[in-house]
């Protein structure tokens, strides 16, 4: 070594050992590419064979990862070829920790990702598609956040730094930031209780605090409501733990329930033929409405005769349009029955 000068060393080292770190480098990038060919053409057909998906959403998801950690990894054994300072093979052994630390976390995360998202994704025959939609940018979010910050720590670690003190300051942070957002807290354990408890699904009608509409998409913070009147609502998820939330779309069927009135020169035959009228209506329409019925004579009221209307829309039909479709009904057949609805009515007798 005291025969070579300096201007036949690189850097300190032999052009020889460069061509080596290079070459090692260089085959470390060519294995990377061909394990991702060999995913992507090989594995996803072998994958695709499967029943499940969870084999060719790990394919798809661990090629760029997978690449990414053989090149740092032909990093780190082409370095070994070289000699350089202490001081340099320590800051480069910590850059090398990092990156490799960073690229199993990716990989990780991309493999948890990928298991989740195809998990909760292919038994989309159960009947519980809303929930899914629920459920799984929530979860894949979480999860991402958790090995992404345990990643994070272990880089850290690796690069030196004291990690719990870190961990120490970030505590005491976090409890100050968590006092500071209690309202976000308090969002996010409601967000927590809609996706456990499941008091309704995107997609189901729901009143709350005044509002009636059809939930839109549910997150950790709010929930968006499309309202019957048109426009969306963001309602905060804390709401859904302290308030009363009816689903609607959850009854078993729709109680409608009505208060007519006939006037007082109706006989008992014409109300008899009165209420076999309401009850044939029922009858008929049993493709929209179930068997379940009140029809009765129920008081004599100051203007009128009251008869107590009550009917049951069943779940599948459209809520509006069989209102709409009865009560027609009601007013034709009443009217070419020559039946009169009572209005306040006043008699004056003279002496």
């Amino acid at each position: 070594m005291s025969l070579i000068s300096w201007n036949d060393l690189l850097l300190g080292n032999l052009p020889e050992r460069w061509l080596q770190a290079t070459s090692i480098l260089l085959l470390g990038w060519l294995l990377a590419k061909s394990i991702s060919w060999f995913g992507s053409v090989i594995l996803l057909k072998l994958a695709s064979r499967s029943a499940n998906t969870v084999d060719d959403a790990l394919v798809v998801a661990l090629r760029r990862p997978v690449v990414v950690l053989v090149t740092v990894l032909s990093f780190v054994v082409g370095y070994q070829q070289l000699q350089f300072t202490e001081r340099v093979d320590l800051w480069m052994y910590r850059v090398f920790h990092v990156a490799v630390a960073l690229a199993v976390t990716w990989t990780f995360a991309r493999a948890m990702d990928a298991i989740i998202h195809a998990f909760l994704g292919s038994r989309k025959a159960d009947g519980q598609r809303s929930d899914k939609d629920q459920l799984i940018p929530a979860v894949r979010s979480g999860v991402k956040i958790l090995i992404w910050g345990l990643g994070v720590v272990v880089a850290l670690n690796n690069a030196g730094y004291d990690v719990s003190a870190l961990l120490a300051g970030i505590g005491i942070g976090g409890l100050a930031l968590a006092m500071a957002a209690k309202d976000s807290v308090a969002n996010i354990f409601g967000g927590i209780t809609v996706f456990t408890d499941k008091p309704f699904r995107t997609g189901d009608r729901i009143r709350i605090e005044g509002h009636d509409g059809v939930v839109q998409e549910v997150g950790i913070r709010s929930t968006r409501i499309k309202t019957l009147q048109g426009p969306t609502v963001v309602v905060p998820n804390f709401k859904f733990t302290d308030s009363v939330v009816e689903n609607v779309t959850m009854e078993p069927s729709r109680r409608v329930a009505h208060e007519l009135g006939l006037v007082y020169e109706t006989s008992p035959a014409r109300m008899e033929e009165a209420l076999a009228i309401l009850n044939g209506l029922v009858n008929e329409n049993q493709m929209i409405l179930t068997e379940e019925r009140s029809v009765s004579f129920t008081a004599f009221k100051d203007f009128s005769l009251g008869i107590q209307f009550i009917y049951y829309i069943r779940k599948d039909a459209d809520i509006f349009a069989t209102q709409t479709r009865i009560h027609l009904e009601i007013m034709r057949r009443f009217a070419a029955a020559g039946l009169e609805f009572a209005y306040p009515t006043q008699v004056e007798y003279s002496r």
